[in-house]
């Protein structure tokens, strides 16, 4: 039988009120405080438990656990970024994040009765190479954004978006494709 931490991180519904699960996200907490008080690259590393090449990471951010998020080379990431990796959250190489962004892979039911019970479902999210993701966009559950994307400023993105494309709004929607 799985554990809820095991469902989590498969796509299945499950309880984040895991004693293991409470317990890694006030560790991620702790090395985020640190990174946010003292923004040097090896106070970042820790966040992730991997090391990171060319990342730029401006404080303050936020994460559930960060050991789910992997960022690829030569990414940049502006301030008050909040990034809840209950699933894994995959940012490609020379992607640019705006300062207020927010990545959010858990869901919760709508219905009131089963939302009560704390149940919830959390869907990986994947950020292709050469994105650019404009300030206050929110991403959510389950989401992937196709390589050389631009997303703009406030966009909600609740659906794929392709490669290569200039996207913006509320449903975010293609504004353009890109040669």
């Amino acid at each position: 039988m799985k554990t809820e931490y095991e469902k989590m991180l498969s796509g299945e519904w499950h309880y984040s009120s895991g004693p293991d699960m409470v317990m890694l996200r006030e560790e991620c907490r702790k090395r985020v405080k640190i990174f946010n008080k003292n923004p040097i690259l090896k106070n970042a590393e820790k966040i992730f438990n991997k090391k990171l090449d060319n990342v730029v990471i401006i404080e303050p951010i936020n994460f559930d656990y960060g050991i789910h998020t992997k960022i690829g080379k030569n990414v940049f990431i502006n301030m008050n970024c909040t990034i809840l990796d209950c699933a894994y959250v995959n940012i490609g190489d020379n992607t640019f994040i705006a300062p207020d962004v927010k990545i959010y892979t858990p869901t919760h039911p709508v219905d009131p009765e089963k939302r009560n019970t704390g149940i919830e479902l959390a869907l990986p999210i994947f950020i292709g190479k050469n994105c650019w993701i404009g300030g206050g966009t929110i991403i959510l559950p389950g989401v992937t954004i196709g390589e050389g994307t631009t997303i703009g400023a406030g966009s909600v993105v609740t659906k794929d978006i392709p490669a290569n494309c200039v996207a913006a709004g509320n449903p975010c929607k293609i504004i353009k494709v890109l040669k």
